[in-house]
């Protein structure tokens, strides 16, 4: 058998070669695509209208914008606010007036990175989505809610990506093997375990999972490697990837609003692992330095006023070094986890309108200023890594998680549930 076309230097990437045909073949999405939900409905009906898809990279806004032609006859315009400017619009919308007076043919002119543009070019888009010239498919990976003008999200429908699990990842992973011929072969070109690498290093991203198979492939081929590729051999031809984070952005301010209230609700493991995202991320450990003193006098004050001159006579204990040592770990190996709806911050409205903040329990308006609720991701719920000492004040700070856990085990038990919801 001759060399699969994977291995071939193409002028398309594999990530492109790839895209989905159909809405069948498209994975992941399934709160907006599956049975009876808006989006899918919309598309296979054909009706669909202006409209913003905000989500991470990889997870397909690109693609299903394309299919979204594909099921709506219209031609499709794709534009990059980056790389090009507002007269290339203009020149797309004249295009689009004669298709339409013409062929009878409506355009969908999809921008992509919509939120590079500023608040004078947004609103070149206005009159021709207002009449219909244009359907305009926004995508961003940022806020719609503080990077796009308000006229332009009250002409538009915002649709919420997520990144795509593992399941997802592995499929778009085995499709390109078996497309290119590679799972054909006896062997395979690339091990179970060399697929799962690829699925770590994704971290919901398929354009980064197919990029990556790319490389690797090349680097076997390239490198007489013999099939399958180990998993060893994959990493060996991958770069380390970054944790998905934005020190700028709303990843920022969901990540300190998880840990802020992890500490505030007394829930030790989500507080390590939500401080461990952001340091793996690269955040400035001053900045969350002065969170954590403004938590201490916010949420702590003189309920315990002790200060850090102390610690060269107090008894000593590496429990707390062990257990964030483990919440290092979980944060390298779930680095992309989002932060549970609930406790994230919602200071606009559409944040709200999405979930954001919502079923949240202010701690401080219950007895004992706790009340059991989730703060670790899905993936980490149940995980303790904090196990205290008989030593010194741990050996209280041990009874008091007790007791914090015989409340909730009482609250369940009141609620008839074997975990309270958030």
């Amino acid at each position: 058998m001759s060399d699969p076309t994977l291995f071939s230097r193409s002028a398309e990437p594999l990530a492109a070669r790839m895209r989905p045909k159909t809405l069948e073949e498209f994975l992941g999405q399934e709160h907006l695509l599956g049975p009876s939900k808006a989006l899918g409905e919309l598309i296979r009906r054909g009706d669909v209208g202006s409209c913003i898809f905000w989500g991470p990279p990889g997870s397909g806004k690109t693609t299903l914008a394309r299919l979204v032609a594909n099921y709506t006859a219209r031609q499709f315009e794709p534009f990059s606010a980056v790389t090009e400017g507002v007269a290339r619009v203009r020149e797309i919308i004249q295009q689009a007036e004669e298709r339409l007076k013409y062929e009878g043919r409506g355009t969908i002119l999809f921008c992509d990175e919509i939120h590079r543009f500023n608040r004078a070019q947004q609103d070149a888009f206005l009159p021709w989505v207002e009449n219909g010239i244009i359907t305009l498919i926004g995508a961003t990976t940022e806020n719609p809610s503080f990077e796009l003008t308000a006229p332009l999200l009250s002409r538009c429908r915002v649709f919420v990506f997520e990144p795509l699990n593992d399941e997802h990842v592995r499929k778009i992973v085995r499709r390109a093997l078996e497309q290119t011929g590679c799972e054909m072969r006896e062997a395979g070109c690339v091990s179970p375990e060399g697929v799962e690498a690829l699925v770590t290093y994704a971290q919901g991203d398929a354009r980064r999972a197919l990029n990556g198979l790319e490389a690797v492939l090349q680097h076997v081929h390239a490198s007489r490697i013999p099939h399958p590729a180990s998993r060893e051999v994959v990493v060996a031809a991958l770069e380390k990837p970054l944790p998905a984070y934005d020190k700028s952005g709303e990843q920022h301010f969901n990540l300190i609003s998880a840990l802020h209230k992890a500490v505030r609700g007394s829930d030790v493991e989500g507080s390590l692992y939500w401080l461990a995202r952001m340091l793996a991320g690269g955040e400035d450990p001053l900045y969350l330095a002065r969170r954590l003193v403004r938590i201490a006098a916010e949420d702590v004050g003189l309920a315990d006023p002790r200060a850090v001159v102390y610690l060269a006579t107090a008894p000593k204990s590496n429990r707390v070094y062990t257990a964030f040592a483990q919440a290092m770990e979980a944060a390298a190996a779930h680095p992309t986890e989002a932060v549970p709806l609930h406790i994230r911050n919602a200071p606009t409205k559409l944040m709200e309108e999405l979930g954001y903040g919502a079923g949240y329990q202010y701690a401080h308006g219950f007895e004992h200023a706790y009340v059991p609720q989730e703060y670790l991701p899905e993936v980490l719920r149940g995980t303790r890594w904090y196990e205290p000492s008989e030593f010194g004040y741990e050996k209280t700070i041990a009874e008091r998680m007790e007791f914090w856990r015989q409340v909730k085990e009482r609250i369940e038990r009141e609620t008839g549930k074997g975990k309270r919801e958030t």
